[in-house]
């Protein structure tokens, strides 16, 4: 229990020092981002996911067979957008790839535009969406969660991928010292969990018991805050910012 305590605090508040410097907490606030823009994306515009392409093949496949409530025409313009962000985040890091620090930021403010882009059309429509609205919206965030993704890839901190959960969750139970393993990172891993889970609560209440808009304008606050701190890192010459 200590070590995964330990592993937690070094997560939230990580050595300046280490490999990847300040880069975990700032994924970690990337992750609650992921569980808001798909917690608006799944209960405000229809059965689509604008971060987790996995579940949209599964729900192309849904929508072939005829099953009730799911759209093909916005699963496919999801996995679409998601890969035309992955394309625009690809150039911004094989640009930047040098310095970590700024590659992230670039990152940041382009997706930070992107989902702006979307909340502010989210606030001029009323929901529910529908037709070119609600296709905006889904073009538009997974187009950010494209970039976000490329970005968390190219920066390699481990354990905090911010949208892919699975191999997290196996590597919580496959490394316990009960399993054989060396009971490593559990704390890091379980906070990436949480932190996605929070974003899907959060976002969840929003919509159903708030506004439909709010969690966009929480994942934009959430965005601005990871962009205002990366601006004086991004001058850095420390270990950190040094490509992997």
């Amino acid at each position: 229990m200590r070590g995964a305590l330990r592993d937690a605090w070094t997560t939230i508040a990580p050595d300046m020092s280490d490999r990847h410097g300040p880069l975990p907490p700032m994924m970690l606030i990337l992750t609650v981002v992921t569980g808001l823009v798909d917690a608006f994306s799944y209960l405000s515009l229809g059965h689509v996911f604008v971060a987790n392409m996995t579940g949209n093949v599964v729900f192309v496949g849904f929508s072939l067979v005829g099953a009730a409530g799911f759209s093909l025409a916005a699963s496919l313009v999801a996995l679409a957008a998601f890969a035309a962000g992955a394309f625009v985040g690809g150039r911004i890091v094989h640009r930047l790839r040098t310095h970590r620090g700024r590659m992230l930021r670039l990152a940041l403010m382009t997706q930070t535009v992107l989902v702006l882009a979307a909340y502010v059309v989210a606030q001029v429509v009323d929901a529910p969406y529908l037709a070119g609205a609600r296709y905006s919206l889904i073009v538009l965030l997974a187009m950010g969660m494209g970039v976000q993704n490329v970005s968390a890839r190219a920066l390699a901190v481990p354990d905090l991928t911010t949208t892919v959960l699975t191999m997290t969750i196996t590597g919580m139970a496959s490394d316990t010292r009960a399993a054989g393993g060396a009971g490593g990172k559990v704390g890091r891993r379980a906070l990436s969990a949480v932190a996605m889970l929070v974003g899907a609560l959060v976002g969840a209440e929003a919509v159903l018991h708030g506004h439909s808009a709010l969690p966009l304008l929480i994942a934009l606050a959430l965005l601005a805050a990871d962009t205002v701190l990366v601006f004086p890192l991004a001058r850095s010459e420390a270990p950190w910012t040094k490509p992997l």
